[in-house]
């Protein structure tokens, strides 16, 4: 089915030098697809990478995430709670339709609608009003100093496009309706590529834009996309130069990479952190062996989980040495990151069996696990390992490890947090810590649409205060004490049981110039390919 769209993804390439004379066609693979072209869609670096190089938001980060102009030329705090944002003049939309002010008061408001899974940027803004084409002012419910971090990820959409399709709405992929919208299946942004032929789990083509808005260094004219699930498959079609790029590389053929010809690993830690969450907030707990109650709600349990999870060894055997075992839900990259509290649980399986039985469950009990299979790197291997590791303290677990697509269509709150305990992965797009705050540790609340990705519903009222202060505190000092004192909260209470900070493992063929972001993110604008 072919679909005039965009969609982005490819090699982040760093060129230093100006213009590449030669026009080049770019082959990448990632282990699974976009589930949706809706820039509201889905709230999933990998998902808002891609449309990254279709869509845009008011600011943007270069290949070093240092934050930059983008839709939006400046801005400017005018009063503890208002912004300034001059809007960049003469921008097109694929389609050519205009971009101006009403493009971004009609973005921020779909971005509120019920499909919507960016509802956590939305509500970062109160109001917005046009003083002109090309000027608003933008209200915040709070001071928020890190405001233009937020809003990369807020991309703009064409209203009048949006209008003529009946896509006013967003639609959501979690969702039974996820194709529904016209803007499920089509894209019309301002970014550099256009998506001009899609087969989903299969193909997606995009050219260069002749009529963006800025010079780039990237001198590929053309990028076929195709989504691979095997890792060996896809490391395979590498070294054989079918691709130029495919990531992620298990990590257990970095060496397979080194030592072929013509294709190198680039390899670093990337700023997301693996975890697992757990449902502490209802009465009876699903897919569970024990009836009438929820062992998540007491806290022995949840520390018990914590102690019989061994990050060593997981490193070791299933992330060959390149993870980083965490005790906290950020990673050192993020503004916010306490190394001083970043302490993993301790391994001590005696210690969760004494637990355990102190709460009641001296022969452990059964329960469900969810985890993606192709999201992020050996996820499954690392589920695995986790229901080995609590089968040795008696908690047995019953695997169901799934396609993304279809492992947060059932965890996510649209359908009801349909989980008992999960593995998941973050990446604050802002790279600050009051993302992780808001959308993690807050409690879930669907008019504040704090906590979103809370999906065990974890609930301290005293985080839900931090995290309110935390966004509009201007002293640095006090808010990292305010910072230090809610995970100090959240690993007393065992509220999450952190994993690791995954490595970033791409494979790329010599030729094609990388700069390699913490976020995983792949940006076509920096994308070279030489011979």
């Amino acid at each position: 089915m072919k679909i005039r769209n965009i969609l982005a993804a490819s090699a982040c390439v760093l060129a230093l030098g100006a213009g590449v004379a030669n026009a080049e066609t770019l082959k990448w693979s990632f282990q699974g697809d976009v589930q949706s072209l809706d820039p509201h869609g889905l709230n999933e670096t990998f998902t808002l990478g891609f449309l990254g190089n279709v869509y845009e938001g008011l600011t943007n980060y270069d290949n070093n995430m240092v934050i930059q102009p983008g839709l939006a030329v400046s801005w400017e705090n005018t009063g503890p709670t208002t912004w300034i944002f001059k809007l960049r003049e003469g921008v097109k939309f694929h389609d050519g339709g205009d971009f101006n002010a009403d493009d971004v008061i009609f973005s921020w408001k779909r971005t509120l609608t019920p499909g919507s899974d960016m509802k956590g940027y939305g509500a970062r803004i109160k109001d917005i009003k046009k003083i002109d084409d090309f000027t608003i002012e933008v209200e915040t419910p709070a001071p928020n100093p890190i405001l233009p971090r937020e809003l990369g990820s807020y991309y703009m959409m064409d209203k009048e496009w949006a209008e003529k399709h009946n896509a006013v709405e967003a639609t959501s992929p979690k969702s039974a309706d996820s194709t529904a919208t016209y803007a499920a299946q089509h894209a019309n942004g301002t970014g550099p590529f256009i998506l001009t032929e899609r087969q989903p789990d299969v193909r997606s083509t995009f050219k260069r834009f002749d009529g963006y808005w800025k010079d780039i260094a990237s001198n590929v004219t053309e990028v076929n996309f195709t989504p691979i699930s095997q890792g060996a498959t896809r490391v395979a079609a590498l070294i054989s130069g079918e691709l130029d790029l495919v990531y992620p590389v298990p990590v257990q053929d970095w060496k397979r990479l080194e030592s072929a010809e013509g294709v190198r690993p680039l390899t670093g830690p990337e700023a997301r952190t693996i975890f697992l969450g757990m449902d502490q907030w209802r009465d009876e707990l699903l897919y569970s062996n024990i009836k009438g109650k929820n062992p998540f709600k007491d806290q022995r349990v949840r520390e018990a989980m914590a102690h019989a999870i061994d990050l060593n060894a997981i490193d070791k055997k299933i992330m060959r040495g390149a993870a980083i075992p965490a005790g906290l839900l950020v990673a050192p990259q993020i503004n916010g990151f306490d190394a001083d509290l970043n302490n993993p649980y301790a391994y001590d399986p005696e210690k969760s069996k004494k637990l355990l039985a102190e709460a009641g469950y001296p022969e452990g009990f059964e329960l469900g696990m969810d985890c993606p299979n192709n999201r992020y790197v050996n996820d499954e291997k690392i589920c695995q390992a986790v229901v080995g590791l609590l089968a040795r303290v008696g908690i047995k677990v019953d695997l169901n490890a799934q396609p993304k697509s279809k492992y947060f269509a059932k965890v996510s709150p649209q359908n009801g947090n349909d989980t008992s305990f999960y593995l998941l992965g973050w990446t604050p797009s802002s790279m600050d810590v009051h993302n992780v705050l808001f959308n993690l540790m807050s409690s879930f609340d669907t008019e504040k649409n704090t906590g979103q990705f809370n999906y065990g519903h974890y609930s301290n009222a005293r985080i839900d205060e931090i995290a309110g202060n935390v966004e509009r505190e201007t002293d640095q000092v006090k808010r990292q004490n305010m910072v230090a004192e809610a995970f100090s909260i959240l690993q007393k209470e065992v509220g999450y049981l952190p994993l690791h900070q995954q490595p970033l493992s791409w494979g790329v063929r010599d030729g094609v110039t990388l700069s390699q972001r913490a976020d995983n993110v792949l940006d076509l604008r920096y994308v070279v390919i030489g011979k």
